[in-house]
């Protein structure tokens, strides 16, 4: 049986996010956003860490088991392409936990360490 990818596109996950999270390198930052999504749906911490960004990155991460990540909904980006250095993906992800309903809003920065895009912060946490 194929699982279908939570983040949205409709691919089978290893066809879709799966690959970023065996370790291929994500073409855009919307495609390494839709990634990251995917890894807290599934629990994949080792993702998360991986693809972000050294200077912001936690030492740990511990992801709450009893968070349901139900839906990706991308509003907007900007830049991030294979031939941007840096982009924006805005984003709302919709969760259940304890029974409610929540929704995650955050503009996103991303950019490249490596050659690799990697998750930089909330646009709005940014430093000048």
């Amino acid at each position: 049986m194929t699982t279908t990818c939570p983040c949205g596109w409709g691919e089978p996950l290893e066809r879709c996010c799966g690959r970023y999270l065996a370790g291929e390198p994500a073409p855009t930052a919307e495609a390494l956003m839709r990634s990251r999504y995917t890894a807290f749906a599934l629990g994949d911490a080792g993702h998360l860490l991986r693809s972000w960004h050294p200077r912001t990155r936690p030492a740990d991460l511990d992801l709450d088991p009893g968070v349901q990540w139900r839906r990706l909904v991308v509003l907007g980006s900007t830049a991030g392409s294979p031939f941007d250095d840096t982009g924006t993906v805005e984003f709302e992800a919709h969760y259940r936990q304890d029974g409610r309903r929540g929704v995650q809003r955050e503009d996103s920065l991303f950019g490249r360490v490596g050659g690799r895009w990697v998750y930089e912060g909330p646009v709005d946490n940014q430093v000048a």
